[in-house]
C-alpha cells in the first residue's frame, strides 16, 4: 500500500473496530474472564492486542498502536499521557544508577530538565553533544554509556542530525538509540531504516492535529520492544481511550494536513528569506539550515515548523511584533491547524556543547492551514511594528 492508503486503512482490523469505520471508545478497568485458564493465560502473556486489564489497553488503544507501529516501521508501540512522558519512560526503561547518557544539545527543553534534575538525582550522568557531531560521537562513548538520544531536527534551532552515522557508531558499542521523531511525524522519515531502536512521538502535535489532546507514543524494534513495554507498564503509564480515539481520528487526515502545512510553510519561508530583517532561515528544506543535506537524504517531506534568525532586535521590538499578530498566535506546542509564533530568547543558557549567538533573536513559526497570503500579510505588518519599535 502507498502511504496515504496506509494512513486511512491501518488499525481497522474488525476484531477492534467491530465493523465500524472508527474503532469505538472502549473504557475499561476490570476485565472479567470466564475460566481460570483464560485468566491465567491473559496474566501470563499480557501481549498487546489482548485484553487483560484496562491499564494494558483496550481495542481502542490496540487499533491505534498497530497503526502507529506500522507507519513508523517498528514492532510495537507504547502509549503515554504526553510526549514528555514518553521520553521519560523510554529513558527510565533503559537507564539505571551508574549509567551514562548522551543527549543531543539541541533537545526539547523538558528533555534537558529531565536529565539535569530527575536522572541526575538517580545517579545517571548526562553528557550533551553537538547535534552536528556525526562520527565524532565515538569519542564521547564511555564503558558505561547505555543510551544515545537524538532529536532531529532539534527544538528551536532545527539542526538535522546524521542519524544513520550516529546509529552505526552507537550500535558498535551496543548502545540503545532513541529518536524524538515528532517533527517528521510517523510519515516523513523511516527511523528504523536508519538504525534507530526507539522512535518517540509527541502525538499531541501532528498526529492529533487539533490542539485538544495530550498524548505520546514510543515505537520500538524487536531488540527493545519487550523491555520498553514491560517497564512502561511497571511505571504505570496509561492513556485515556477517549484521547486515543481522538488521536486515531486525527491520524486519518495526517497526510493531507502535512502536505498543506509544508506547502504553506515553504511559501512563507521563501518570503521571509527576502526580508531585510532576516539573517537566515532554520528550515530543514533550506540550505541555510545545519544538516540540510541530511534532510534531503533522510526525509520525504517537511512540515509547518521552522525558525527564523534575525540580524538584530531586542525584547521590546520582538514584543511589539508578536503581541499584535492577527493570525499567528502566541502559544507553546505546535502541530495543530493554527499558526503560532514565539520570540525566543536565552537559547545560549540551555546550550553547553555548542554556542549560540545571543545577539541575534530567533522567531519560531508554526505555519498552520490558513491561507499563506494572509499569514504573509500578518508577518509584514508585524515587521513594521518591529522596525518602528527599534527606531524608538
Amino acid at each position: 500500500m502507498k502511504q496515504d492508503t496506509k494512513i486511512v486503512s491501518l488499525g481497522r482490523d474488525k476484531k477492534w473496530t467491530k465493523g465500524v469505520i472508527n474503532p469505538p471508545v472502549f473504557r475499561a478497568s476490570t476485565v472479567v474472564f470466564e475460566t481460570m485458564d483464560d485468566m491465567r493465560h491473559a496474566a501470563k502473556h499480557k501481549t498487546q492486542g489482548e485484553m487483560f486489564y484496562g491499564r494494558r489497553g483496550t481495542p481502542t488503544h490496540f487499533a491505534f498502536q498497530a497503526a502507529i507501529a506500522e507507519l513508523e516501521g517498528g514492532v510495537g508501540t507504547a502509549l503515554y499521557p504526553s510526549g514528555a512522558a514518553a521520553i521519560s519512560a523510554c529513558l527510565l526503561s533503559f537507564l539505571k544508577s551508574g549509567d551514562h547518557l548522551l543527549m543531543v544539545d539541541s533537545a526539547y527543553e523538558p528533555s534537558r530538565d529531565l536529565c539535569d534534575k530527575l536522572l541526575a538525582g538517580l545517579g545517571i550522568e548526562t553528557s550533551y553533544y553537538d547535534p552536528m557531531i556525526g562520527a565524532g560521537i565515538a569519542a564521547l562513548i564511555r564503558p558505561n554509556t547505555k543510551v544515545l538520544f537524538l532529536e532531529s531536527p532539534g527544538s528551536l534551532t532545527m539542526e538535522v542530525q546524521d542519524v544513520p552515522t550516529l546509529c552505526r557508531i552507537a550500535h558498535e558499542q551496543d548502545l540503545v538509540v532513541m529518536l524524538d521523531n515528532t517533527w517528521a511525524s510517523p510519515i516523513n522519515c523511516r527511523p528504523f531504516d536508519m538504525g534507530v531502536d526507539i522512535s518517540i512521538q509527541a502525538a499531541t502535535k501532528y498526529i492529533v492535529g487539533h490542539s485538544d489532546v495530550m498524548l505520546g507514543t514510543a515505537t520500538a524494534n524487536a531488540r527493545c520492544w519487550d523491555q520498553l513495554r514491560e517497564n512502561s507498564y511497571l511505571m504505570g503509564q496509561t492513556t485515556s481511550p477517549d484521547d486515543v480515539y481522538l488521536a486515531a481520528r486525527g491520524l486519518r487526515t495526517l497526510g493531507v494536513r502535512m502536505a498543506q502545512h509544508q506547502k504553506n510553510a515553504l511559501k512563507v519561508a521563501n518570503w521571509l528569506q527576502g526580508r531585510p530583517e532576516v539573517d537566515h532561515l532554520r528550515h530543514p528544506a533550506f540550505a541555510t539550515c545545519p544538516g540540510h543535506e541530511f534532510f534531503k537524504r533522510d526525509f520525504s517531506a517537511a512540515n509547518g515548523l521552522f525558525s527564523v534568525v534575525l540580524k538584530h532586535g531586542d525584547l521590546d521590538a520582538i514584543t511589539a511584533m508578536v503581541e499584535n499578530m492577527q493570525h499567528f498566535k502566541m502559544g507553546f506546542s505546535w502541530g495543530g491547524y493554527e499558526s503560532l509564533i514565539l520570540g525566543v530568547f536565552g537559547i545560549e543558557s540551555i546550550r553547553t556543547a555548542t554556542r549560540w549567538d545571543k545577539t541575534k533573536p530567533l522567531l519560531r513559526l508554526h505555519v498552520g492551514l490558513e491561507d499563506a497570503d494572509d499569514l504573509i500579510a500578518d508577518l509584514e505588518a508585524g515587521f513594521a511594528r518591529f522596525n518602528a519599535a527599534l527606531a524608538n
